[in-house]
This record gives C-alpha cells, sequence and structure tokens, in this order.
C-alpha cells in the first residue's frame, strides 16, 4: 500500500480545458474569421493579389479600399458577440497607400472606429482613434483602447476600456466629409482576446452523455411538474411541464425535450402547450459547465439552460423537496447559461438575476449564432469565486464581475444545480405544433486532477464535489465490490485521514470531512492492483 509518501512524485496529468477566446483576424488568404466585410460608399475587394509585395509584407493576397469620393467612405465588419475591451484592448493592422492613389490634400491617416452596430444609428455610439501613416510602404498601425487618445462622439461616454456594447468595427483612410479619393491595400487585421487561466477546471465530476435509449436517467435528472401556487408558470407561461416520454427522452445519444401544442390537464389546470423541466440532481459550488446543445425554432418558443441556487424554496423543485429550500428567488441567484427565444432565432443570450438587478435584468449580454437551430453548439459557464465568464463555442459574450461583490451582487458562493427546459411564451406561432432541444452532453468540470500515471484507463475515475465541504463522492467505473483503503495526506506529507470504505453500486463516499481545515489534501489508494491519487481542495 501507500507507506512511503515519496509516492508524491508520481507524475500526475492535467486535462486542459481551453481558456474561452475571442479572436477576430483576417489575413484575406482564406484563413479569417471575419466575413462580414462591407464597403460603406467605398469600394472594396477583399482578395486582390498584393501589388506591393515588399518590406514586411509578402503576403499574396490582400484587401483592396477604394474611396472615389464618398463623403463618409469607410470599410467595416460586423462581429456576433461584443468586444470585451478590458481583457485586451489592443487592434493590429498592416496598411500601404500608394502616394498616385490620393487626391486632394487630406491628412494621411487610418481611423478604427468601434460602435454598436445593433443601434439605428450607430454612430452615436462611437469611440475612434486615429493614427497618421506614411505613404508608399507597409506598416504596421496598433489601436490600444485603454492607452492611446480616443475620441468618443459622445463626450458623455466612459472610456472605450470600459464598454462592452461595441460590435462594429469601421476603418477610414484620410478621415471623412470630403470628397477626395483615397487608394490603399489593407491586411493582416488582428484582435484577440483570452480569459487569463487563474482557475483550472480540469476534473470531470459529473456528465450525462445520454448514451442510453428511452427514459431520462432518473438518478441524474428530476422531471420539475409542480405548478406555482397560482397555477401558471412565471413569466405568462403557457405550458404544463410533464414527466412523460412525449415530452423528454433519449434517442440516438441525444436528449431530446419537446415542446408540444397539445391539449393537456394536470393539477387541475389545463393548458394548450406542454414540455419538460429537468433539475439537476447534482449540485456544486464553482466550476465549468460545458452543454452541447441544438436548439428549437418557432415564434413563442423559449429554451433555456441554466442554474439556480440548491437553497432556492420553490415548491416541486429537486432540492427544495429534499430539504434544501430555505431562500426566495432571486436572493438564492439565478445564473443563465443560455436563452434564446423563437422571435429573435439566432441570439443567444447570457444573464444572471440578483437581488440588485433581476427580471429585466441589466446583467446580460449575448451573441448572434446564425446556425443555432440546425448545428449543435457547446455552450460554456466558467464560475470561479470572482466572476462568470459566458460563451459559445469558445466565444466570449458576456462576462458577469461587479465590483462590490456582497449579498446584493453576488449570491454565488453557494451551490447550484442545472435546469433544462423549454418554455412557452404568451405570444406565439398560432401555426406551432412542436419542436425539440437536442442535448449531446452535460458536462461539469472543477479544479482537481486526474488518476497518475498508473492509472488504468478501464477504471477510470471522477469525484465530486471540488472543493468538497463534508462529504466526497468517487465513482469508479467496472468497479468490483471490494473494500479500499484510502488515505489522506496535507501538502506537507501528514497523513490527516484513514479510511476503509466498501465500494457500492460504483461509488466510495467519504463523509466526515469537515473538519478538515481549508485547503489542498491528497488521496492515495490502490485498487486492482493500481494506484491512484487525487487531489481535492477543502472549502
Amino acid at each position: 500500500m501507500f507507506s512511503d509518501f515519496s509516492l508524491f512524485a508520481l507524475l500526475l496529468f492535467f486535462l486542459p480545458i481551453m481558456a474561452p477566446s475571442q479572436t477576430i483576424q483576417d489575413d484575406f488568404e482564406g484563413n479569417g474569421t471575419i466575413t462580414t466585410w462591407y464597403g460603406d460608399n467605398c469600394g472594396i475587394n477583399t482578395n486582390l493579389a498584393n501589388p506591393f509585395q515588399q518590406g514586411i509584407n509578402n503576403s499574396a493576397t490582400v484587401l483592396e479600399y477604394q474611396d472615389n469620393g464618398g463623403q463618409y467612405a469607410n470599410v467595416r465588419f460586423d462581429i456576433g458577440n461584443n468586444l470585451y475591451l478590458a481583457l485586451n484592448h489592443n487592434f493590429s493592422l498592416k496598411i500601404y497607400v500608394p502616394s498616385n492613389g490620393l487626391t486632394g490634400s487630406q491628412p494621411n491617416q487610418v481611423s478604427l472606429k468601434l460602435q454598436d452596430g445593433t443601434l439605428a444609428e450607430p454612430w452615436s455610439t462611437q469611440t475612434e482613434i486615429i493614427k497618421p501613416l506614411a505613404l508608399n510602404e507597409w506598416q504596421t498601425v496598433t489601436f490600444d483602447f485603454e492607452k492611446d487618445a480616443y475620441i468618443n462622439l459622445d463626450g458623455n461616454s466612459p472610456p472605450p476600456a470600459e464598454r462592452k456594447d461595441f460590435n462594429r468595427v469601421l476603418l477610414q483612410i484620410n478621415g471623412e466629409n470630403n470628397t477626395d479619393h483615397v487608394l490603399a491595400y489593407i491586411d493582416d487585421f488582428h484582435y484577440n482576446v483570452t480569459i487569463p487561466a487563474d482557475h483550472v477546471f480540469d476534473n470531470l465530476v459529473w456528465s450525462d452523455e445520454f448514451d442510453i435509449d428511452g427514459a431520462v436517467d432518473g438518478t441524474k435528472w428530476f422531471h420539475q411538474t409542480q405548478l406555482p401556487a397560482f397555477g401558471s408558470w412565471f413569466n405568462g407561461e403557457l405550458q404544463h411541464y410533464t414527466n412523460r416520454a412525449d415530452n423528454s427522452f433519449v434517442e440516438n445519444g441525444l436528449l431530446n425535450i419537446v415542446a408540444k401544442k397539445e391539449t393537456f390537464t394536470d393539477q387541475g389546470y389545463t393548458k394548450s402547450y406542454t414540455s419538460a423541466r429537468l433539475n439537476s440532481k447534482f449540485s456544486f459550488k464553482y466550476g465549468r459547465v460545458e452543454i452541447r446543445a441544438k436548439l428549437p425554432t418557432g415564434v413563442g418558443t423559449w429554451p433555456a439552460l441554466w442554474m439556480l441556487g440548491k437553497n432556492i424554496n420553490e415548491n416541486g423543485a429537486y432540492w427544495d423537496n429534499q430539504g434544501f429550500g430555505t431562500t426566495p428567488w432571486p436572493y438564492c441567484g439565478e445564473i443563465d447559461i443560455m436563452e434564446h427565444w423563437g422571435k429573435n432565432q439566432n441570439y443567444v443570450q447570457s444573464a444572471t438575476h440578483t437581488p440588485s438587478s433581476f427580471g429585466a435584468t441589466f446583467n446580460l449580454g449575448g451573441q448572434t449564432v446564425p446556425t443555432a437551430s440546425s448545428e449543435f453548439h457547446v455552450y460554456a459557464l466558467e464560475w470561479t469565486p470572482e466572476k462568470l465568464v459566458f460563451s459559445v463555442d469558445d466565444a466570449i459574450h458576456y462576462i458577469y464581475n461587479p465590483a462590490i461583490k456582497d449579498a446584493d451582487t453576488w449570491p454565488f458562493d453557494d451551490e447550484q444545480y442545472i435546469l433544462l427546459n423549454i418554455a412557452i411564451e404568451e405570444i406565439i406561432d398560432p401555426g406551432f405544433s412542436q419542436s425539440s432541444m437536442e442535448i449531446d452532453y452535460v458536462r461539469v468540470y472543477q479544479a482537481g486532477m486526474v488518476p497518475a500515471a498508473q492509472v488504468d484507463d478501464t477504471a477510470y475515475q471522477f469525484f465530486y464535489p471540488n472543493p468538497v465541504y463534508d462529504a466526497l463522492t468517487i465513482n469508479i467505473e467496472k468497479a468490483i465490490e471490494r473494500n479500499i483503503a484510502l488515505n489522506i495526506y496535507s501538502p506537507d506529507g501528514t497523513l490527516v485521514k484513514q479510511y476503509n470504505k466498501q465500494v457500492d453500486n460504483n461509488r466510495i463516499v467519504l463523509d466526515g470531512l469537515g473538519d478538515l481545515s481549508s485547503g489542498m489534501y491528497i488521496i492515495l489508494y490502490e485498487y486492482n492492483l493500481r494506484k491512484y491519487s487525487l487531489k481535492i481542495i477543502k472549502g
């Protein structure tokens, strides 16, 4: 057994979880992420053979910018999610302006402007940086919206690095409000932001892969069907939630939640629509949630992937039924990983609801996903003690990080659970019959480590929760019923606890951890002639 603490020198493998990133770049050779280039009163060619392959730019193709006298000529593109200048405020590009392509006497300059392109008057939100240009040479120009001099069209707007409403980028050469001609070439536009990996959630602690056809796994999910006291679900919703296979089932590796138009009577109330609302029988604090899903369609459908505090006192909810319901909404906290409204088909949104802002909350952000209902996408939340980061396919669209974290703004230091549902809004397409949300998997990661180098992959194990407060569950696949001895060590090698536990239903439960001091510990044990090492955090 593990009598020698030198076992701590075992090589420990960590499974990396990529930090969400927002990359906006174009080399005009087919490798870009920008697909919405548009010439506004300006000629544009995004695939022109580079006429000046020299100096710092020998690339084959570039963007041609041809202003033939447009008063406000520019080129621009829109992005599906708002920029996060607080995390990265630097843009860069290469540019070449031939002197024989100019008329008039305007200053030789390039302006990068940021706007909210969703508004009827997007220029009203504009901020810009202007940089001088040399003629007849390729040059790299950078725009730093934290350190460079900027111009806000609205003098009352905050500094650009503090704003989250920009989703349009404009480039304008040699100013505006003139009719002079400008010919220029642009290449290698780049902007990138990555969330710092200050918390690494590398340990899969709970998941449902929906691999077994039939009913929803009752060991992992609870059908919440009980109506609120007034006989209808909140927000004027029209549906009954049921536990019938008509509204939720697993088939071909996918969970199907089906919203249907049908007359259905339950609990003394007759409604015209049915759907399903699932509560996870797993709760946790901090980590990364990933849900790969394809969304329903139809005006009036309202699918959601979200979380509530385990302590919510909502009659009929799983954790309230277990005796944890002590706190009303919104004091329990709500985290909306993804909401989608059929009346705004390709837009998805994330939000938080707290005592400081709930219902029509101000704390939200979203992005356009053109294939939200035709392709699967990964909707993710990273939850740390400092912030909530929301993304789709690793493209961030919202970060909730209030400057003051108290009971009003941050009820997110207690365990939450996951909900999956489709609601039906008050106004729905009269021709709607049914539509499904398909979910490939739901996964929760927390800080931790996977088994040591000698682990047998066929007996891969995961454990939860982490951080742990009182009891830790270790799941062992393909387990043989037998007793296992486990030792818990502090980081300095001191043995602090010993257990001898029976494997029951492929699980070992270590209780009584509440008396450990907060910090990191390592659990060592041996099973089927294999040695295992797990790192846990005691909260």
